[in-house]
């Protein structure tokens, strides 16, 4: 058996793991990911933090300290979120040593109710920064319209940020853009640039997801032709912006002063069609300077028969915008598609927020100490 994570990695792509829970933590499973799976980094969101939280005890005794303090929910689940990364980052610390600081990260996203505010963003980065203190921690700001200036403030205090939530084209240039401009702006306040770092967290599967749906809908020959396309071809183009805007003369300013690129992330990799091969969004996906987050069960199956056959990015621009072009004269509408995504992301990630409140609420409830 190839090993094809070993080849991905060879090929530029770093596999960071889009999942974390105390279990595997305390278990050892995530420094055994890291020795014999070539993960070299974790992201996690609201979803991950309310699954690993509501599964099992392993929370138990810090829910129990907690409630003897008569905390706040909010406090109590920001106290569990960073503990898990503070540990997870400190397991990571040698690769993150190793890379020079470009993997062995582990990022924690904002408070998913302060998405269309930027001042309430701001400060819950630099909050979140304080609270886990680990140089290799990546804060995730969602790429809403008042996220933009946020990851622009962000970076410019020196803070490695994560930009996720990222659907279209249009809005990639936008976080690309906001990401130079903290840059300049961390430069104009003497903050070395060789220390901040960022990835832009671009989705995938919820894009074929949705077009799918609507290709279905119609029900033509031309329509099911097209499925299963678009994921790819607007992740190959985003790639394509990546290319452009850092080889700018902007950015060759920036990176006269050591600057790091800001890699492109592929998120949302998991397939979410059976009718697709279940590594689709992995080995159609490999470039050099790029991350791909997966699910544990991608990662498994690109480890048992993922074919990577090298660069499938290069050279498949032109495809791709026929692609996307294909479905527009079906009548399905990219733009509509893309910003719809965005908006169910941020109600997703705030469901699962509330939901987290909830249970954590709940819970320290249950552990609460009996008067008297």
């Amino acid at each position: 058996m190839t090993d094809a994570l070993k080849r991905l990695s060879e090929e530029g792509v770093a596999i960071w793991l889009d999942d974390l829970s105390r279990k595997r933590i305390t278990s050892g499973n995530l420094a055994e990911l890291i020795d014999q799976q070539h993960v070299v980094g974790v992201t996690t969101n609201p979803s991950i933090f309310q699954k690993a939280i509501s599964q099992g005890d392993g929370y138990d005794q810090q829910l129990s300290d907690l409630a003897f303090r008569k905390v706040t929910v909010e406090e109590a689940i920001r106290m569990i979120t960073t503990a898990d990364v503070r540990d997870a980052a400190d397991i990571l610390r040698p690769v993150f040593d190793a890379t020079q600081g470009q993997d062995g990260r582990v990022s924690i996203e904002v408070d998913p109710r302060l998405a269309h505010n930027t001042k309430s963003t701001v400060a819950e980065a630099k909050q979140l920064a304080w609270l886990v203190d680990r140089p290799n921690t990546l804060i995730k700001i969602p790429a809403t319209r008042a996220g933009l200036p946020a990851i622009t403030e962000t970076i410019g205090r020196g803070i490695s940020v994560n930009v996720t939530l990222i659907f279209s084209l249009e809005r990639y240039r936008e976080v690309m853009d906001a990401y130079l401009a903290g840059l300049e702006k961390a430069k104009a306040a003497g903050i070395d640039l060789a220390g901040i770092h960022s990835v832009a967290s671009f989705f995938v599967s919820r894009v074929d997801t949705e077009i799918d749906k609507r290709l279905d809908a119609l029900g033509t020959d031309e329509a099911k032709a097209a499925r299963g396309k678009v994921g790819l071809a607007n992740a190959r183009l985003a790639y394509e912006a990546y290319e452009e805007v850092f080889s700018s003369d902007r950015w060759a300013a920036l990176d006269r002063e050591q600057a790091n690129k800001q890699r492109p992330l592929w998120a949302s990799t998991g397939v979410k069609d059976p009718a697709y091969k279940d590594t689709l969004y992995v080995d159609d996906l490999v470039a050099p300077n790029t991350v791909n987050t997966m699910p544990e069960a991608t990662l498994v199956a690109t480890e048992d028969h993922g074919r990577i056959t090298g660069n499938t990015i290069a050279g498949t621009y032109d495809q791709a915008r026929a692609e996307i072009d294909a479905v527009e004269k079906l009548g399905i509408s990219y733009d509509e598609v893309v910003q719809l995504l965005e908006d169910e992301g941020v109600e997703k990630f705030e469901a699962s927020w509330n939901d987290l409140l909830k249970s954590t609420e709940a819970e320290l409830r249950r552990l609460a100490p009996s008067e008297g």
